[in-house]
């Protein structure tokens, strides 16, 4: 965390390497060094991964043909108001919890009305397993995932799971039926949501202008407004 005259920053972004927990059935993520500075003077290297890698964005296309990609995506829609919805308390009593409209609206009584053009992150604090083939997290359920997109009108919504949807629904309804098909992104595999308060914060989405790209690894980070 550092300051930034009246923010301090968070980083939400991962380390990405060789370790990193990765979607089951993703190619590992390699590193062939190309140039050295006791050899050639320079240090550089080729990685290899695939674009949903790591903390990655989701663009639109990823689920819905004919869709924008990750290079279509302005630039003004991944600086955004951040709202974070704590699903802490459901994680620990059920790893498969949804959320659902009713707790939208609850965490809304509480803070306020979600404003149109902001992004939504839920903190479930879901520690992974390295190796562990068995999907078991929290996401957003379709009904929540509706409240938000249709009726809030979010541009985008996030987690620090592997995925926005359950990892049991294997459907992904909420990427095929609701948010990819409206134009709204995803960034998922976030971390350190405990840092950024439920609301006031800034999320800004440094993702690689890749053309034709579902998406790709990003530096996610929060400047919350300091105090």
């Amino acid at each position: 965390m550092t300051a930034l005259g009246p923010f301090r920053v968070v980083d939400l972004t991962r380390p990405l390497d060789d370790t990193t927990v990765l979607w089951p059935g993703t190619g590992p993520i390699t590193a062939e060094t190309l140039e050295s500075i006791e050899k050639d003077g320079s240090y550089a290297r080729r990685v290899t991964l695939d674009e949903h890698s790591g903390t990655h964005f989701d663009a639109p296309s990823h689920f819905a043909s004919g869709a924008g990609h990750v290079a279509d995506v302005p630039a003004d829609q991944l600086v955004r108001p951040l709202r974070i919805i704590d699903f802490t308390e459901q994680t620990r009593l059920d790893p498969d919890a949804e959320l659902s409209a009713d707790e939208v609206e609850d965490h809304e009584a509480v803070h306020g009305s979600i404003a149109g053009g902001s992004v939504v992150f839920l903190r479930t604090d879901l520690q992974f397993e390295p190796g562990n083939d068995v999907l078991r997290f929290p996401g957003f359920g379709v009904a929540a995932a509706r409240k938000l997109v249709e009726e809030r009108g979010v541009l985008g919504l996030g987690t620090d799971t592997l995925g926005i949807d359950p990892g049991r629904a294997r459907d992904f309804p909420v990427h095929r039926d609701v948010t990819l098909p409206q134009g709204v992104w995803h960034v998922e595999n976030l971390t350190n949501l405990a840092e950024v308060p439920s609301i006031g914060a800034l999320a800004v989405v440094g993702v690689p202008r890749i053309v034709e790209a579902s998406g790709f690894p990003a530096r996610v980070f929060a400047l919350v407004p300091q105090n």
